[in-house]
This record gives C-alpha cells, sequence and structure tokens, in this order.
C-alpha cells in the first residue's frame, strides 16, 4: 500500500486535514464533531502535498469556485461510490432530501441507506454531502456540525456575512 501523505488547510470553518496518496485525495477531515480526523500514526505529513487541492479548497471558501476537478480516491463500497457519485450531480447553492437522492440512484426505498452512504463520505466539501437535506427542508446530520453545513450552503448562495459570526463563537 502506498505511503498516506496529509497536510493541513486553513479554512473559515477551521483547520481541515487533507490525506491521500501523492496527488490523489482520499479524505477530508474536519477539525471537530463527528468527522474529526487526526493523523494515523503511519501517516507522512507533507505540506507540499495536495497543492491543487489546496488552491481548489481555498478558491471554494473565497466565493470563486462552485466545482472541484481534482483527483479522488474515496474508499468506500460500490453502494458507497455509488451515492457519493450522485452527490456530485447536486449543482452547487441547491439541496435534495435523502430520498429524492435514492430515487436518483434507483433505490427509492433506500433513503436510509443513501444516509448512512453520505455520512460515511470521506471527501465533504468536495463531493458535496452538505446538499442533502431532510425530507421537511430540516438539516440534518453532518460530519462537520450543522453549523458548518449552514456555512457552506449560505457560502454557495453567496450569504456567508451573517453565519461566519455564528462560527467564530463555536
Amino acid at each position: 500500500m502506498p505511503d498516506i501523505l496529509y497536510t493541513f488547510l486553513e479554512s473559515p470553518i477551521g483547520v481541515l486535514l487533507l490525506a491521500g496518496t501523492e496527488e490523489r485525495l482520499r479524505c477530508i477531515g474536519f477539525p471537530t464533531g463527528k468527522g474529526a480526523v487526526a493523523p494515523k500514526p503511519d501517516w507522512l505529513r507533507d505540506d507540499a502535498a495536495f497543492a491543487e487541492a489546496r488552491r481548489q479548497l481555498s478558491a471554494y471558501f473565497e466565493g470563486r469556485l462552485t466545482r472541484f476537478d481534482l483527483e479522488l480516491d474515496p474508499s468506500g463500497t460500490p453502494f458507497q461510490r455509488q451515492v457519493w457519485t450522485a452527490l456530485m450531480d447536486i449543482p452547487p447553492a441547491k439541496t435534495i432530501s435523502y430520498g429524492e437522492l435514492a430515487r436518483r440512484i434507483g433505490r427509492p426505498s433506500a433513503s436510509r441507506a443513501v444516509g448512512a452512504a453520505n455520512g460515511a463520505n470521506p471527501l465533504p466539501i468536495v463531493v458535496p454531502c452538505h446538499r442533502v437535506i431532510g425530507a421537511a427542508g430540516s438539516l440534518t446530520g453532518f460530519a462537520g456540525g450543522l453549523d458548518t453545513k449552514k456555512w457552506l450552503l449560505a457560502l454557495e448562495r453567496g450569504v456567508t456575512s451573517g453565519v461566519s459570526a455564528q462560527l467564530s463563537l463555536l
């Protein structure tokens, strides 16, 4: 197995962990919450790694980029990968329900399984799981926390000023 490299990226939602092999990104970890990821002891820190991912994520956080073009290497089951691929088709600033996502992959009765796959997404933000919401329009679980999900959606809609102030209180 190739070495896993990692680095960190300062962002408006906290310091993100980026990990993977060479330039293939496998993981984006949040600093806190259920999506918090820490480097494993056998990972190698390389602050020159993932230059393109860091550039694109920075542009996204500045509101200058809405779609990513990165080499990704997420680890997951075929069903999870199917869900993650479908997430990439949700336009920026738009949201859909877990049920709608299940219908889009041809599994209309699998909304809970879709929710679990969405929650297991190792590449949040780039694979936009934050664009999936509850059936009644409510914001539901997100690895980076609901305030982060709200902030990401507001960023994509171009209205982060009021939301970013809330994040600074966390």
